[in-house]
Order: structure tokens, then C-alpha cells, then sequence
């Protein structure tokens, strides 16, 4: 923890899932992140937490847990969703592309971890050249349809490493690149989703939630 610290500032961000008190490192300034020369390429997204984390953080938070299944996050940011998913009792390999992400969700699984949590495994990964071991019975993720050119990595992930039983939840903004991406996904996967509502300081964020499975046949 002393080299993340030298190497970062930072502020915490508290934050509740269910009855248990999380505290998250966060960047202070996405200064030191940003290409001065081209603001929005590469901008740091991973950096901050969002609502849709939030949404499926607490949806994991309330699933029964199976110590044999595994769960894969994928695009983990400063780590939530799998952090929290590990302090309820569930497997999970959490995995991003940008090492300074993976530097933070690293230090969060470490300051969040108790005696009786699971410690998340933590590890890199380009959707465009994936390499894992093994299947998974669960792919989650937050906030990771932003693009259009990432449907069909993404497509490719979930037919490389979901167990054909197994189950895809994804929690995205209410914008016209998720509602896309899910039009596409219903030709391949039964999709199941609900709308969620946060609502802070006034200000409301709606939310997709959503349950994908291959198709049968």
C-alpha cells in the first residue's frame, strides 16, 4: 500500500451496499491520466465510480451465494462491483485493461478486505485479445457499452469464456449505445432487463439492468 500511495493521490469515496460501509480510493485529479493533446481519447472513465456500479453492486450483493460458481467483472474501475461481490461470499475474478485502474482496484480490495471476505483475483485484460483460464458461470459488468466498436469484442468475450448455462449481467446508463447494444444482443441472448432509479441531491440516473442468456437451439 506505501508504493500505491507514493504513486497516487487520492481521495475516498464512502459508499453503503447493504448493511456494510465501503471506502473506495479514487484519483484526486485526473490530471496526471488525461493526454493534454486530446482530452476525450482514452479519458479516464475507469476512474470514477458510477451509478450503475452502484446498481449492480447491490444486485450482486443480494444473490445467494454458491462458493462453486465463478464470476468474472469485466471493465472493474476502481474495483466496486467485484470488491463487494467478494465481501458477500462469491468467487470472482475481477479484470481490467488500464494498469492504473488495476493499481486502485487492487488497493480497494486490499482496504475493503476482512477476515471473513473472499480476497477477488485481480488481473489485466484486453477485450480485443483476451486471455483467461477457464469458463465462467457469470459475466458482469457496468458502464462497458460506451462504444459501438466494443459490441463485437464484447460478443466475442461472452462466447469465449460463459459457460453455455451460464448468465451475463450488465448495468448501463439509460443512452442510445446500450439501448443499441442490447437491440443487437436479443438476436443471440434472452435479455431480461428493468429499469432502475437513482436518485441524489435532487438529480435522478436511470439505469438498465440487465439479464442476458444464450438463446436455446
Amino acid at each position: 500500500m506505501s508504493a500505491f500511495h507514493q504513486k497516487y493521490e487520492t481521495d475516498v469515496s464512502p459508499l453503503t451496499i447493504g448493511d456494510h460501509r465501503f471506502e473506495f480510493f479514487v484519483p484526486k485529479s485526473l490530471d496526471s491520466f488525461l493526454n493534454k493533446d486530446d482530452v476525450f481519447n482514452e479519458f479516464p472513465l475507469w476512474s470514477k465510480i458510477w451509478e450503475a456500479s452502484i446498481v449492480l453492486a447491490s444486485h450482486i450483493s443480494a444473490m445467494p451465494v454458491n462458493p462453486q460458481r465463478h464470476l468474472l467483472e469485466i471493465g472493474c474501475g476502481v474495483g466496486v462491483v467485484g470488491i463487494v461481490a467478494a465481501y458477500w461470499g462469491h468467487r470472482v475474478t475481477m479484470t481490467e485493461y488500464n494498469l492504473d485502474s488495476l493499481n486502485f482496484a487492487r488497493a480497494n480490495a486490499h482496504v475493503n478486505h476482512t477476515g471473513e471476505s473472499l480476497l477477488p483475483e485481480i488481473v489485466e485484460l484486453d477485450w480485443t485479445k483476451p486471455v483467461l483460464e477457464g469458463r465462467f458461470d457469470m459475466v458482469m459488468g457496468s458502464e462497458v457499452v460506451y462504444k459501438e466498436e466494443y459490441f463485437e469484442p464484447l460478443l466475442g468475450l461472452f462466447r469465449r469464456y460463459l459457460k453455455p448455462d451460464g448468465e451475463i449481467i450488465l448495468a448501463e446508463g439509460l443512452r442510445k449505445t446500450s439501448l443499441t447494444f442490447f437491440e443487437r444482443m436479443s438476436e443471440i441472448f434472452e435479455i431480461e432487463a428493468q429499469k432502475k432509479i437513482l436518485r441524489s441531491k435532487g438529480k435522478e440516473k436511470r439505469v438498465i439492468l440487465a439479464r442476458m442468456r444464450f438463446k436455446k437451439g
